[in-house]
């Protein structure tokens, strides 16, 4: 018998990326492509998979994933491509390069439970060493925003000088051409608010030469969130770019009601021409660190000076009345969790306070006999880092209406892990082991908000179109085979924020660029993964 194929997918339901209806066919791959689609009957292939029942669909896109030190420690990648994730998007605001010296160090000095050594220095240079060390999903990432300013700047609030603004908008020039995918911002948190919007015109400036993304954490999520959204809006408009909102929320119950007026907002920009979409996770509450609880002001300087302070009891008093008073020239989660008790401490680094995780910042106060505010204080202070937090701050309502949203795609906002090892030191939110699951489980089989071949689209080829992705987000002859087969009747998360650390269950088969990385629900242990890169990709010079 000849073999035409590497692998052949029979009887499948094939769910193409399009949005269209599904349709029953045959699929097969070659090598790192797809070759063929459609009644396949004479073909045969080396690996033969019988999909009868299940669904075939193009590998999920997570838009806003922090897999960027987890897939360090672990390149399997488990807790997202046991959902059907093939590819990791980092860089919200943050990204792993382009590094100083201080930097680097900086970096080593603030290792939590995973350490590593920083073998790169550009941004492409730490895309590549993830590879070359081993990953099971394809990686990708946006410059950072907040990386380029640092560099240049370091965390003092003041806006840069000419001379440092065209340094800056040099370094994303460099990472666009190593393949980033454009610029991103994450505005509520320090030294990111120090930022201008004039700055962020300037760098995206750059980004659109190469045809990137704009992406932004808005500076505010909660009481400022419509002239927040209205910045990014001109930023898309001035620049011109195109613009992405991540995670997009409402925050804090005063504030529900503004969704209307913010999907009005965006709307309206869209049907003026610009290209503005967005990504969500399905879950209602937020998962930060404790420096989403205090005032800008005391976190100048950086990690160090900011900790300094909070040994000040001048200080401790002015950041204690502010964290407790609503604001509009800061975005105060503290605030708009309204209560202590629905703000769960989920990770530090020392560990002394580790057993304090899965508590509330309620409940940690009543153990010491402080107060809450205080308590806050004194956790980031001994714990020489934010502390990871999680908020209970938005609607379900809201979540279900933005689900419904053809523009928005989705995020986990979290590393990938495993339930082993150093990952159990710490708390993640949910949604790192089920927000796709999740999605199309609860809210397309149960509740059916939305039918499954759009919530495909919106994991697939809608993110991969506003990225600009080469060949990947569709099942297409042509296209990288990053496929997912699954169970559509079966898929369901179980991780919950008391027992995070839970897989989900019903994706059967996951392929990155052709090779096997989970069969029959178990990881191969294939890692496969490529980098990824944005449209404005320079291949180097030979030699």
């Amino acid at each position: 018998m000849s073999i035409d194929c590497d692998l052949l997918i029979r009887n499948g339901t094939l769910y193409d990326g399009s949005g269209g209806p599904p349709f029953r066919g045959d699929l097969a791959v070659n090598g790192q492509t797809i070759a063929a689609i459609g009644p396949l009957t004479a073909v045969r292939g080396r690996v033969e998979l019988d999909a009868d029942g299940l669904a075939v669909a193009p590998g999920f896109i997570n838009m806003l994933s922090w897999a960027n030190r987890s897939l360090i420690e672990d390149g399997c990648s488990q807790s997202d491509i046991r959902q059907g994730v093939t590819l990791e998007v980092m860089g919200e605001g943050s990204s792993m390069g382009p590094l100083n010296p201080t930097m680097k160090r900086q970096l080593r000095e603030r290792q939590g439970d995973i350490k590593y050594d920083i073998e790169w220095t550009t941004l492409g240079e730490y895309l590549e060493h993830l590879v070359r060390c081993g990953v099971s999903c394809n990686v990708a990432s946006f410059v950072g925003a907040t990386t380029v300013r640092i560099h240049e700047i370091g965390y003092t609030d003041r806006p840069p000088t000419p001379a440092e603004l065209e340094r800056m908008r040099q370094l994303v020039r460099e990472a666009m051409a190593e393949g980033a995918l454009g610029v991103a911002s994450s505005l509520i948190y320090a030294p990111a608010c120090y930022a201008g919007t004039d700055e962020l015109i300037a760098l995206c400036q750059v980004a659109a030469e190469c045809d990137g993304l704009y992406i932004s954490h808005l500076r505010s999520e909660s009481n400022r969130l419509l002239e927040a959204a209205d910045e990014l809006i001109r930023i898309a408009r001035e620049t011109p770019i195109r613009s992405e909102i991540y995670h997009l929320k409402v925050a804090g119950r005063p504030n529900w009601p503004k969704l209307e007026p913010l999907i009005r907002k965006i709307e309206a920009a869209r049907a003026e021409g610009l290209a503005i979409t967005a990504d969500m996770y399905n879950y209602a509450a937020a998962g930060t660190g404790l420096d989403a609880a205090m005032p800008p002001w005391v976190q100048e300087g950086g990690l160090e000076a900011w900790v300094q302070r909070l040994r000040d009891p001048a200080v401790r008093q002015r950041v204690k009345r502010e964290m407790a008073a609503p604001a509009d020239t800061w975005e105060n989660f503290y605030v708009a969790a309204g209560s202590p008790e629905r703000i769960v401490l989920a990770g530090f680094k020392s560990d002394r306070l580790k057993p304090l995780t899965g508590l509330t910042l309620a409940e940690v106060a009543a153990r010491r006999g402080t107060s809450p505010e205080e308590a806050a204080m004194d956790l980031v202070a001994e714990d020489q880092g934010r502390v990871d937090a999680i908020y209970f701050i938005m609607s379900e309502d809201n979540v279900r209406r933005q689900l419904k949203l053809p523009w928005v795609s989705f995020g986990s906002d979290e590393g990938s892990f495993a339930p082993a090892g150093v990952f159990l030191l710490s708390n993640p939110h949910p949604r790192a082991y089920g927000n796709v699951a999740r999605l199309l489980g609860r809210y397309v089989r149960e509740e059916k908000l939305i039918p499954l071949e759009a919530a495909i689209h919106r994991l697939s080829a809608l993110p991969a179109a506003n990225l600009k992705l080469d060949r990947r987000g569709a099942l297409k002859p042509g296209f990288f085979a990053d496929i997912v087969v699954f169970d559509p009747a079966a898929i369901q998360d179980h991780a919950t924020f008391a027992q995070p650390q839970q897989y989900a269950t019903g994706v059967r088969e996951v392929f990155v660029n052709g090779v096997r990385v989970l069969k029959d629900g178990e990881h191969t242990g294939a890692k496969p993964g490529q980098v990824v890169r944005g449209p404005g990709w320079r291949r180097p010079a030979a030699g």
